[in-house]
Formats: structure tokens, C-alpha cells, sequence
């Protein structure tokens, strides 16, 4: 069973964002093209142009490499040999190195960037479509990403952190899989959830190679390819344009005039550039680059370089020279032969900032893809909500109205004063003609007169509803609970939750599920039915 609401209803997704995937008119400058299955054919035109298929070797190279540890399934290894290929494309969605895959969105961005290859392969027969989960290894937020949620507990890995997320140690880990050993309980799903958390972190060395294991574990079976782009070689291959963000600005230029047309148009800016877009990352160390006068420093450190000394570092050592947010988009398309980047509100609200940026660099501009989001619910929930004559859609309003329409609906009297204030206005309809034939002294008697009566039915009204809101408590409770229980603290569920706890009721059924019903090509928010089967406990 599957509901779908309108994005813009549901009253979670900004204006841009809505009116992104409306496509009004104001936004078509900010990207290239809008996100339908027809158009891309002329992506794929433009991409196999400007892609240099150069960087297919070192691509393949740098994949081969770190999927020699992990337990590759037969769709993932065809999909790696493919991109050596010119008719080969990569469609592709990125995410944070969050703990045991942090918010439950972690998997819907997965499922939609595999089931749009899926659908760019049927469309498309003669090439191959590559889904990339390129993972963020170089942020350095780790306070963002060191914990995740579970039934309304915060399990967190406390440690002191610098530098990259992806070099850090897993180290220390330990406890917190003792704490998960209790929290999980017994049942089957259970002890698989404890195992892979078990393997994936206390048997791998780093965040970035025990989170590419646990995407891989989730994910290889439908060909999903895992990319850790802190590679020299990547680097490498990305040097001319690093070297432009160093010595012409041409990220911060570009970014900061499309961020300023944006903002006339009344749109929130996501981010804002700096001068230089990128950070030194070396061992320990992920600080900013910054210029002051003729030299070029490295934040909190003791590096300092001329101009000349800094190119010729690039050259040297790419590696160490790390994209921000403004600049990793632009990084992603020059290294894959990418069509699409699948993301959320906030990721598209900035790449909608960078189009101006892909033109003055000659590189194409990817289609943006909202990804899906879904509210998860189980059939005994489905039941109570039938009994309850609410709607799934309804849990989406703010309690306050949530409250009103449910008080509404179920007392025994009527509530709305509409028809009463029909009848209002039918008479000072008369008493408007009449004044039209006096002075203007008494026509504004009449407007003031008016509004007061309005005024006091819409008093009496609240008060009628208040009062009815008490004696329905007990009633609406049990509708209010509902949401609290989906929308943990009037927040999406996909933004709270952690994977693990729909696990436990769903097991190895859930991922199936989701990627039967999540369309990416459908932007709607859909509502999904679960039916929990009786595990051993």
C-alpha cells in the first residue's frame, strides 16, 4: 500500500526546491536540464563530448584497487570492468560517512540512484548506466556524523577527532558495540544487524574502508559501486582546476553571482564561497587554504607558499589538496562520466549556485535529481489510523491542526461557523447598498460593525473548538501519538531514524521493498505500507 503527497504539501521542502520540481520558469538558468528520462539522451550527447575519456583508466584503476578487500558481487565487478568502456555513464549520489549509515535517507538516496540506472538502461539499450555512491570521506564534521539514532537514543562514538573523517581509526568502537549488543535484542534481525556492525567497524581500520564495506554488504547485490575519491590518482586528474580555484578564483566568482540571482529571486542561499575552495589534508590535518598578500597559507599550520610553490605543489602532491562543498561537485564531474546527481533539499538547493562555475570550467553540468523520500509505517499502524477514520496524509499537518481537523470531524456538533458567516455577509450586503446611498460616515459604520461581528464568530468558533478539544482529549491523543511515533519531534522520519530500527521488524524484506516502490522519476513523497511478519525473538 502506497499514498503519494504532493513535496510542496507536505510542508517539509522549501519554495526552491518545489519550485525546482515544478519547474518554474525563474529557475531553468540554474541548471542545465530538467530531470525527465527523454532528456537524457541529450545528456548523454553532451557528457560523451566533453568527458575525458582518459580518466577512464585511473577510474577503473582506482575502483580495482579498493574493491581488492571487499567481497565484490558479479553485478558491482561487471559494472567497474564497464566504465573502462566509452558508452559507459555513471549516475551518481553522495553521503557523509555517517555512523551505521546515520538517517534512514542513507538508503533511499541509494535505491534511487540504482533504480535510475535501471531505467536509463531500458530507455537506453545501447549504453551501460554506472549507480556511484561516492562517499564523503574527506569532511572533516565528524560531531555531524558520530552517532545515530535508535528508539530515541543517541548511540555515539565519543572520541576526540581531527582531519578527515575517512582516515580516522575505528579504534575505540568497541564499547559502542557493546551497547548495541543490548539495545538490538535477540530476535534474527537482530543478530544480523549486531554482526554487520561488528564486521564492517571492528575488523576494517578506517570510517571510509568500514563504510564502503557496510554499502557494499547493503547494496552489491544490485551493482551498486562504492567510490572513496581521496585517491592521488583522482587528484591528478583534477589539477587544472584546482590550480584555476588558486590563482583566478573561478569557483568563487562564479558561485558568488548565480548564490546573488538566486537571492533576488527571494531564494535562500545554502552556501556561500570563499576566495579559495579548498583545503590542505594530510595526515591529520584537513585546514583551509587562504591568500594574504603574495602568499598562499595554510590555516593553524606553519606552510606557507608563493604562488609558484603551490602550483608545483599540486603537481607534486594532489592528493592533499581537498574540494569544499562548493568545489567537490565540480571534482565528482570531472573524474566520472557522469549524467545525474541524485540528492536532497539542501544538496540541490547548492548545486542549483554552481551551473555558472561547470560553464567557465567546460565541464557539464549534471541533471539534478531530487531524491525519494518516504514515510515508512507498519499495517498495525495502517489499521489504527483506520479506526481512527484518519488519513496517512493528515499526520503530515502540525499537531495544533492536526488536533482541529480531528476535533472537527468527530464532534457532534458543528463546529464551523462558515455558513453562519454566509449569512453575515448576505446582510451587510444589503447594509452596503443602503450606506452607498447616504455618506461615507455611515458606510464606514458599517465596515467597522461588520468586522466586529466577524471578529466575535471567529471567538466564538475558537472557543467551540477548545471546548471540544477537551472533551475529545483521550481521542485525538490517540491520533497524536500516532504522529509523534512517525514524525519524531515534528521532523521527518527519514531524517531521524536509523535503518536498523525498520530493520528489526522488516529484515532482509526491506530493501527489496524499497526498491520496488521508489520511482526516481516520480517527485512525490511517498507513503509506504510496511506488513511486519513475526520474527524470533
Amino acid at each position: 500500500m502506497a499514498d503519494c503527497l504532493p513535496f510542496r504539501s507536505t510542508g517539509f521542502f522549501t519554495d526552491l526546491i518545489s519550485d525546482y520540481i515544478e519547474e518554474k520558469k525563474n529557475l531553468k538558468p540554474f541548471y542545465n536540464r530538467f530531470p525527465s528520462i527523454d532528456n537524457f539522451k541529450a545528456q548523454i550527447e553532451e557528457k560523451s563530448k566533453s568527458y575525458d575519456q582518459d580518466n577512464r583508466k585511473g577510474l577503473v584503476e582506482v575502483l580495482t584497487n579498493q574493491y581488492k578487500s571487499l567481497s565484490t558481487s558479479e553485478e558491482t565487478q561487471q559494472h567497474i570492468d564497464l566504465l573502462i568502456e566509452n558508452s559507459t555513464y555513471t549516475v551518481t549520489t553522495g553521503h557523509q560517512l555517517n555512523l551505521f549509515t546515520g538517517p534512514l535517507y542513507f538508503l533511499y538516496k541509494i535505491v534511487s540512484t540504482i533504480n535510475l540506472a535501471k531505467q536509463l538502461k531500458e530507455k537506453y539499450p545501447d549504453d551501460n548506466f554506472v549507480p556511484i555512491y561516492w562517499m564523503a570521506s574527506e569532511d572533516h564534521d565528524f560531531d555531524e556524523i558520530n552517532f545515530f539514532n535508535f528508539k530515541q537514543n543517541k548511540l555515539e562514538w565519543k572520541k576526540d577527532a581531527e582531519g578527515a573523517v575517512g582516515h580516522l581509526s575505528t579504534y575505540g568502537l568497541e564499547e559502542l558495540s557493546k551497547t548495541i549488543e543490548k539495545e538490538f535484542g535477540k530476535s534474527d534481525n537482530a543478530e544480523y544487524l549486531k554482526g554487520l556492525f561488528k564486521v564492517a567497524y571492528l575488523e576494517h581500520e578506517t570510517l571510509a574502508s568500514a563504510t564502503q564495506f557496510l554499502a557494499n554488504e547493503l547494496f552489491g547485490e544490485y551493482g551498486l559501486v562504492v567510490l572513496d575519491a581521496d585517491d592521488a590518482i583522482l587528484k591528478t586528474m583534477f589539477t587544472k582546476h584546482i590550480k584555476n580555484d588558486l590563482q583566478y578564483h573561478t569557483a568563487f566568482r562564479q558561485t558568488e553571482k548565480q548564490a546573488d540571482k538566486l537571492a533576488d529571486l527571494g531564494y535562500n542561499i545554502q552556501v556561500n564561497p570563499r576566495e579559495i575552495n579548498l583545503f590542505y589534508m594530510h595526515e591529520s590535518i584537513r585546514e583551509r587554504i587562504v591568500k594574504q598578500d603574495d602568499r598562499y597559507l595554510v590555516i593553524d599550520s606553519e606552510l606557507s607558499f608563493s604562488e609558484q610553490e603551490i602550483l608545483d605543489f599540486v603537481d607534486e602532491h594532489p592528493e592533499r589538496f581537498s574540494p569544499n562543498v562548493v568545489m567537490r561537485p565540480l571534482y565528482q564531474e570531472v573524474i566520472l562520466p557522469n549524467l545525474a546527481y541524485i540528492g536532497g533539499g539542501g544538496e540541490l538547493a547548492y548545486w542549483l549556485e554552481l551551473k555558472s562555475l561547470y560553464e567557465a570550467e567546460s565541464v557539464t553540468f549534471p541533471i539534478l535529481m531530487l531524491r525519494n523520500s518516504v514515510l515508512l509505517y507498519s499495517d498495525k499502524t495502517a489499521k489504527k489510523l483506520k479506526k481512527l477514520d484518519t488519513e496517512i496524509k493528515d499526520l503530515f499537518l502540525t499537531p495544533d491542526a492536526l488536533e482541529a481537523k480531528q476535533t472537527k470531524k468527530n464532534s457532534s456538533i458543528d463546529i464551523d461557523f462558515q455558513s453562519q458567516k454566509e449569512i453575515l455577509e448576505k446582510q451587510f450586503t444589503d447594509l452596503y447598498e443602503l450606506a452607498e446611498k447616504t455618506d461615507q460616515s455611515f458606510y464606514g459604520a458599517v465596515a467597522a460593525q461588520e468586522k466586529k461581528q466577524k471578529n466575535g464568530l471567529d471567538h466564538l468558533e475558537k472557543r467551540l473548538l477548545k471546548a471540544q478539544k477537551r472533551k475529545l482529549k483521550d481521542e485525538n491523543e490517540r491520533v497524536l501519538e500516532l504522529q509523534r511515533m512517525l514524525f519524531p519531534n515534528q521532523s521527518l522520519q527519514e531524517r531521524t531514524f536509523n535503518f536498523s530500527e525498520i530493520y528489526l521488524d522488516y529484515g532482509d524484506e526491506l530493501i527489496p521493498k524499497l526498491m520496488e516502490e521508489l520511482n526516481p522519476f516520480q517527485f512525490e513523497f511517498l507513503c509506504l505500507e510496511l506488513t511486519i511478519y513475526n520474527t524470533k525473538s
